[in-house]
């Protein structure tokens, strides 16, 4: 599944499945572009780590809810690799509130990152897409777009309407030999650096009680994701558009 000669746009690449993503893309071959909003430190760590594994990289801070830094983003990229024409819509925020306690200014900063972010980077790197004839442009939903979820509200609504980008941009761009296809992940092991560390015990009753809504029996990880991301960019996948791949363990079976 080489992707040699491609350049891949990873959002929210920092750590957890970003990361795993911009590195199953960088060892096949794609240039990498590595995306987080604030912390260098895991960006460059990141690009690091696609290095080491032969490919090019660089990493660029961007809030993708911001439309003149996306592009700002967007244009570093064209001057280090060409087209991007892989784009990964992964950053995201997931956090919970009562919906009787949420302000508009956080339902518009949840969905400016969750849903928005998606628009203004598919915006940024289409026209290079359309002019090559060539792109994949693979948006991370969720579980939240289908169930319901006390306290995260915003987040489900976001995710909903990924998918409806997913599926309305995979006719609309058909014509130009651009796939657009969304991943919708289960409940994967991922660290939150915000979060105070659990002890031992913690952390095994937590996984626990998520493992026991999956029929698989264990939770998944970002290389599984990502492998799945791997597929869909790669000319394996160039009869699939407009889907949503539910990668969850058999825990949603929809």
């Amino acid at each position: 599944m080489t992707l040699a000669g491609h350049t891949a746009l990873v959002t929210g690449a920092g750590r957890n499945i970003g990361r795993a993503i911009a590195l199953a893309f960088a060892k096949e071959g794609a240039n990498v572009v590595v995306n987080a909003r604030s912390n260098q430190r895991e960006v460059d760590a990141v690009v690091r780590e696609a290095q080491a594994l032969g490919a090019k990289a660089i990493g660029t801070l961007a809030d993708i809810s911001n439309a003149q830094q996306v592009q700002a983003m967007v244009e570093r990229a064209r001057e280090a690799f060409g087209v991007v024409d892989i784009l990964v819509n992964n950053a995201a925020v997931r956090p919970g509130r009562p919906f009787a306690e949420l302000d508009y200014a956080e339902w518009r900063r949840i969905l400016g990152i969750d849903l928005d972010g998606a628009f203004l980077c598919t915006k940024a790197v289409l026209p290079g897409m359309i002019a090559q004839r060539w792109g994949r442009i693979i948006n991370i939903a969720g579980m939240m777009a289908y169930e319901g979820h006390a306290g995260y509200t915003p987040v489900s609504a976001a995710k909903m309407g990924l998918v409806g980008l997913t599926r309305s941009l995979s006719v609309e761009l058909a014509p130009h030999n651009i796939l657009v296809n969304a991943i919708s992940p289960g409940t994967i092991d991922t660290a939150n650096p915000l979060a105070e560390p659990p002890s031992p015990q913690q952390r095994a009753q937590a996984v626990a009680q998520r493992v026991a809504r999956v029929p698989l029996g264990r939770l998944g990880t970002p290389e599984e994701i990502a492998s799945v991301c791997l597929f869909l960019a790669s000319e394996g996948g160039s009869y699939i558009s407009g889907q949503t791949i539910h990668v969850n363990g058999a825990a949603d079976r929809r």
